[in-house]
């Protein structure tokens, strides 16, 4: 019988990522001292207890399922996961802030369902694809199909609105769908959907064209739209190559928006400077490509693509996340998986750890 974990080098770097990760979070949550000091313990409490604590457990929950349960339960756990988003719009049950409404509040905390929506459409689309894989060249069989399972999700998450997550959302399908083996073809298609569902984002949603401008010259609005930015930078780069020493940011307290949450890489790499920051990423990209391995070892397609699906999508959180902070690309919103403020996320992508360790200890011998 394989070992508990299912693959113990993936395991042994998710360990080691969410410990850190909750190191990295306690001290830029310190930054919270200089602004609402009662909510520090609090904060890192939720995202030790509800975060590492739950998420462990539910880690070792999915990986103990049999490979088949969750393939006969994944369009049951899509179709949960997208009732339960859209719980969000119930009034008295929803929770609305910095003009979006994505929480459910649960009065000692608030929990975001999105988080859980992820891992619905990854696994449903992985039992999708998985037996059709020849007919995808087919549009009918194909890429209609996959239009609808792709639009739900994402359609209900622009309306809160979460338009990172749903292009994320997006991105991951997108992978997995040409993958599984669909013609070059769709491509065409995909992209030009992807072109009309941006230009109608950037003509009803004024904040859109705002983030735009601030990431062609974030300097014009250094104390508006382009701070949080500029804030950014200077940590960064007050950082060099050592950095400042654990816990000895200057910038999370008062000056950097979120030190805790989207900006938490920023006050990392303060804090360790480019050594530091780079083996963060290292560990990350480790993680990610023992999930790609564990994909191109599995017994089945179903698995393949659930291993394949999850690494992508923390992947291409984590890219966005770190880009944005650098000014690659505009501000997005997105937390960086195992470390950002929020208990949420932090169990979703163990479960999502969880998949991945559960079709490691199904591969082909």
């Amino acid at each position: 019988m394989r070992h508990v974990s299912g693959d113990r080098m993936f395991f042994m770097l998710v360990l080691s990522i969410s410990l850190a990760g909750l190191a990295i979070f306690s001290s830029a949550a310190l930054g919270l001292l200089a602004r609402e000091s009662s909510s520090v313990s609090r904060n890192i409490l939720l995202q030790a207890g509800m975060g590492l604590g739950f998420g462990f457990g539910a880690l070792f929950v999915v990986r103990a399922v049999p490979l088949t349960w969750l393939k006969r339960s994944a369009p049951y756990m899509y179709v949960a996961s997208l009732l339960f988003t859209a719980l969000v719009f119930v009034p008295g049950i929803g929770f609305h802030s910095g003009g979006a409404t994505r929480w459910i509040d649960l009065g000692f905390t608030t929990v975001q369902p999105a988080e859980f929506l992820k891992i619905g459409f990854v696994l449903m689309l992985a039992w999708w694809l998985a037996p059709r894989a020849r007919e995808l060249k087919n549009p009918r069989k194909g890429l209609l199909p996959f239009a609808v399972i792709l639009a739900v999700p994402a359609l209900l998450l622009l309306a809160q609105p979460n338009t990172s997550t749903a292009f994320l959302i997006i991105f991951t399908g997108a992978i997995m769908y040409f993958t599984a083996g669909a013609p070059w073809r769709d491509v065409g298609v995909l992209m030009l959907g992807s072109i009309l569902v941006i230009g109608g984002i950037i003509a009803v949603r004024p904040y859109a064209i705002e983030r735009i401008k601030t990431y062609v010259n974030p300097s014009e609005q250094s104390l508006g739209s382009g701070y949080q930015i500029q804030q950014s930078l200077i940590a960064i780069g007050s950082g060099g190559l050592l950095g400042r020493g654990f816990g000895q940011s200057v910038e999370k307290f008062n000056y950097l928006p979120e030190p805790e949450g989207d900006s938490v890489f920023a006050v990392f790499a303060e804090e360790t400077g480019f050594v530091g920051a780079v083996l963060l990423l290292a560990l990350l990209i480790a993680l990610v490509a023992r999930g790609l391995v564990i994909a191109g070892n599995s017994c089945d397609l179903f698995g393949g693509l659930v291993a394949l699906g999850f690494s992508a999508l923390i992947m291409l959180q984590v890219l966005i996340n770190i880009s944005a902070m650098l000014g690659i690309i505009p501000l997005t919103g997105l937390p960086l998986p195992f470390v950002s403020h929020g208990g949420t996320a932090l169990l979703a992508v163990l479960v999502m750890c969880g998949c991945i360790l559960n079709v490691a200890a199904h591969r082909k011998v």
